[in-house]
């Protein structure tokens, strides 16, 4: 089928700057080549010239290379062409790249920019307020209560040695009336608000005084 009706041909790749810059960097490689060899050959006119005397001969070679020099100074104005439109395509390159950079650029800032704006739309500032005012509030709240407790436990600074004086007085009229009221042999015993208090940890209660007595006699 195809060597009957054919098959389009591939299309080719469309031209870029950077092929165009390469195309003429290898034209450009190729003039300097052909340039070297000028050179080298003018240097051996400019040998042979310098050993020859002035005549037909010499005025023969002279022309040569005059030639070659005229050859030599169309390859360097073509290779000044050259490099003047490859500097040009170079420039348009790196304007034509930063332009990329900048619409990339661009690009990212509206995605950034749409989606702070979906994400504040999120919050509601007035919420936000609220809470903080009841915050407010039950910080006030908790204070109240704290300084409440406070003063429930303030121990009263009015208390004089004269009332302790007086206190401590009782309490002694109280152990004496006790020692009365529990007869003889009792002396010793400790007063039924001291038993009271004896901390758990005592494994024997106190002994009494009056087996202490039999027990040292």
């Amino acid at each position: 089928m195809n060597r009957l009706f054919g098959t389009n041909a591939p299309k080719a790749p469309k031209p870029t700057l950077n092929s165009a810059i390469s195309n003429l960097d290898s034209r450009i490689s190729s003039i300097d080549v052909k340039l070297a060899a000028i050179n080298a050959e003018l240097q051996g006119y400019q040998a042979k010239l310098s050993n020859m005397r002035d005549g037909p001969g010499k005025t023969a070679l002279k022309q040569k290379a005059l030639k070659i020099l005229q050859r030599r100074k169309q390859y360097e104005a073509q290779r000044d062409q050259l490099q003047s439109q490859v500097w040009n395509m170079e420039q348009a390159q790196t304007m034509q790249d930063n332009l990329k950079n900048t619409m990339v650029t661009i690009d990212a800032l509206k995605s950034t920019n749409k989606a702070l704006k979906k994400e504040y739309g999120k919050v509601d500032i007035d919420k936000i307020e609220r809470l903080q005012d009841e915050m407010a509030d039950l910080l006030d709240v908790g204070n109240e209560i704290q300084e409440s407790l406070a003063r429930s436990y303030d121990i009263p600074e009015d208390v004089d040695e004269a009332e302790l004086d007086a206190e401590l007085e009782a309490l002694g009229q109280e152990v004496e009336l006790e020692r009365e009221m529990a007869g003889p042999g009792t002396e010793g015993a400790l007063p039924s608000f001291m038993q009271d208090e004896v901390p758990e940890f005592i494994d024997e209660p106190p002994a009494q005084a009056g087996k202490v007595s039999e027990a040292a006699g």
